[in-house]
C-alpha cells in the first residue's frame, strides 16, 4: 500500500506565494519520476512540473520562471514552491509518482488526493 499526501495549499493573494509538499510512504521499493499537476474547473488535467530522481527538471510553459520543483529522496517528498501566483493558477493540485512497489516491484503511477489552491484578492 502507497500513499501520496499534499499539503500546502491555501488562499492567496495574486503575486503571492506557496509551496506544496508531497511525501510518498508506504511499501516502496523505488521511485522514478515525481510530478505536479493541476486541474481547474471544466478544464482538463496538466503537467505543472516533474522531476526524475537524479534531478532533471521539466516545467509547463505558463509556469516557467515562477515556480520550482524540488524533492528530497531521503524523505520520498517532492515540492513546489509556486512564486508570483496569478489568478489563472487556481486549481486542485494533484502529486505523481512513478514509483516500484514491494514486494512485487511493481511499476505504477501513484496520485495523491489534491490540495486546493486559490489566487484571488
Amino acid at each position: 500500500q502507497v500513499h501520496l499526501v499534499e499539503s500546502g495549499g491555501g488562499l492567496v493573494q495574486p503575486g503571492g506565494s506557496l509551496r506544496l509538499s508531497c511525501a510518498a510512504s508506504g511499501s516502496i521499493f523505488s521511485i522514478y519520476a515525481m510530478g505536479w499537476y493541476r486541474q481547474a474547473p471544466g478544464k482538463l488535467r496538466e503537467l505543472v512540473a516533474v522531476i526524475t530522481s537524479s534531478g532533471s527538471t521539466n516545467y509547463a510553459d505558463s509556469v516557467k520562471g515562477r515556480f520550482a520543483i524540488s524533492r528530497d529522496n531521503d524523505k520520498n517528498t517532492v515540492y513546489l514552491q509556486m512564486n508570483s501566483l496569478k489568478p489563472e493558477d487556481t486549481a486542485i493540485y494533484y502529486c505523481n509518482a512513478d514509483l516500484v512497489t514491494l514486494p512485487a516491484k511493481r511499476r505504477r503511477d501513484y496520485w495523491g488526493q489534491g490540495t486546493q489552491v486559490t489566487v484571488s484578492s
